[in-house]
């Protein structure tokens, strides 16, 4: 590190004087590279509206685990490895923390935001969760207890209610829509404990999915935000919030210039949400998604690829009396348009609900509008599809082969070796070979073909009678339709060369 920075300091008159030399004369450096002047006024104008949020918790001491562990990403985020290895390094030496398990008093501090005078407040879910007390500790130092008025474990957000002392000064969602990549940002937080902090930065991306939730539309931040700065506002220069910082991306635990904000849009939605029902209602259309590879449109006749394919239908959701099948793919919804199954979830989501609107769908090639009323989303707990022991036999009496599977009539015998469901009708696969196009897909002994073409199968022959075919017809794939031991169907496009 001092090598490093003795060998930077060495350069930098020869990198100044080669940047900035201009026919033997040194000109200063242009205002926009100094970022605007406008940054000042900004954050006094809101400062005294981002309050620091102290919180405390008895938990139960699990040898240096619990409290500050390490957010659950799904299996496979591409922002996972940064995630471990910063709270292993957290972790006392071998990974480990102390041996006391006498329980014990915890206190975290995170940041927050007045939007109301009355003494309202939002902030990350996160920062609160599990919390036996939050206090609100307003920029003067003031500490007043508050309480929670509604939480949304979906987005992270959550908002607070106390009783102010005083006036307040409160804050105002701006557009984040209207954002652009370049444009410069303010975030101020509390990072590392230090009190109220003004960082500043760029829009480096929109609606960044890191596949930590399901209705991820993130803006990218290279403002320094840093821990404790979560539940904190992002600010444009008119002094509008556009965002809520939520995450960052390091291995040390300090800003490398990647943070990621909740888009207003998206919380000023839930906070209305949250003030008026203290709790979230969100649309629902009743359909299982899934993406549209370049395979699956050309099996289908889209081009170019896009929308959200239908690979399962609820049969007590609004999209059933609609007419919305199995294989539609969805491109429009409400006059929004559909490019990737993220979006339609999205969209759906922050739909009334009850309110009746256009979903245009795109069926054997052509596209078609459907008018669905939009229900209620429930969130019940998924009961978790049963496992498949891996070393069970697969069943002998294989009847054929094609794409690199075994195929075989779906037979009491293998119903109970996979625990399928009756109401599962197609054609078992009871092998596959490692090395074709159908182990990359992920497919595997249990799963069920229910179609092939669009069109149902009940043997393992009707299934090679409709690949030759296709071959024969000149095709360069062939669509699956497949089932899961519990009924929940996926499409799956596999090469036919």
């Amino acid at each position: 590190m001092t090598s490093t920075l003795a060998f930077s300091q060495r350069l930098r008159p020869i990198l100044t004087a080669a940047c900035f030399a201009v026919a033997g004369a040194l000109v200063s450096a242009p205002a926009s590279a100094r970022g605007p002047e406008g940054i000042a006024d900004v954050a006094e104008k809101v400062i005294d509206a981002v309050v620091n949020i102290s919180t405390s918790q008895t938990v139960e001491a699990k040898g240096g685990e619990g409290r500050g562990a390490a957010p659950q990403l799904p299996p496979g985020s591409p922002f996972e490895e940064f995630f471990d290895d910063f709270f292993k390094n957290r972790r006392g030496p071998g990974g480990k923390g102390g041996g006391d398990l006498t329980p014990r008093r915890t206190n975290s501090l995170g940041s927050g935001f007045i939007i109301d005078e009355s003494g309202i407040v939002v902030t990350n879910n996160h920062v609160i969760a599990d919390a036996d007390e939050i206090n609100v500790i307003m920029n003067d130092g003031t500490k007043i207890k508050a309480d929670i008025v509604g939480i949304d474990k979906k987005t992270d957000l959550a908002v607070l209610k106390f009783k102010p002392p005083r006036p307040l000064t409160a804050v105002k969602f701006g557009d984040s829509d209207k954002l652009r990549l370049g444009d410069w940002v303010v975030a101020i937080g509390n990072p590392f404990s230090l009190g109220g902090t003004v960082t500043a930065g760029i829009v480096s991306a929109k609606n960044r999915d890191i596949s930590s939730g399901p209705y991820d539309s993130y803006i990218q931040t290279d403002a320094a935000i840093n821990r404790g700065n979560s539940g904190g506002p992002l600010f444009n220069l008119d002094g509008e919030v556009i965002g809520v910082n939520t995450l960052i991306i390091s291995p040390s635990g300090g800003s490398i210039g990647i943070g990621f904000a909740v888009p207003s849009k998206t919380v000023a939605g839930v906070v209305d949400q949250l003030r008026q029902f203290g709790e979230l209602r969100r649309g629902w259309l009743g359909v299982r998604i899934q993406g549209v590879t370049d395979e699956i449109a050309e099996s289908l006749n889209i081009k170019p690829a896009r929308g959200a394919l239908v690979a399962g239908v609820d049969d007590k959701g609004p999209a059933k009396p609609a007419g919305i099948e199995p294989g539609d793919v969805v491109v429009k919804f409400d006059g929004h348009d559909i490019k990737e199954p993220k979006d339609l979830s999205r969209i759906v989501a922050d739909t009334a609900v009850g309110k009746e609107v256009d979903v245009v769908i795109i069926r054997k090639g052509q596209e078609e509008t459907r008018k669905v009323t939009l229900g209620r989303l429930e969130d019940p707990d998924k009961a978790q599809p049963a496992a498949i022991k891996k070393d069970e036999p697969a069943d002998k009496p294989v009847t054929q082969k094609a794409l690199g599977l075994d195929l075989a009539a779906l037979s009491k015998d293998l119903r109970t070796r996979y625990k399928i469901k009756d109401s599962v009708k197609g054609v078992i696969i009871t092998g596959v070979d490692a090395s074709s196009d159908a182990a990359d897909k992920r497919l595997s002994a249990g799963d069920v073909i229910v179609e092939v073409a669009q069109e149902a199968v009940t043997s393992g022959a009707d299934i090679k009678k409709r690949v030759d075919q296709l071959k024969k017809d000149g095709k360069k794939s062939v669509l699956l339709l497949v089932s899961n031991a519990d009924g929940e169907l996926r499409f799956v496009a596999l090469s036919l060369q």
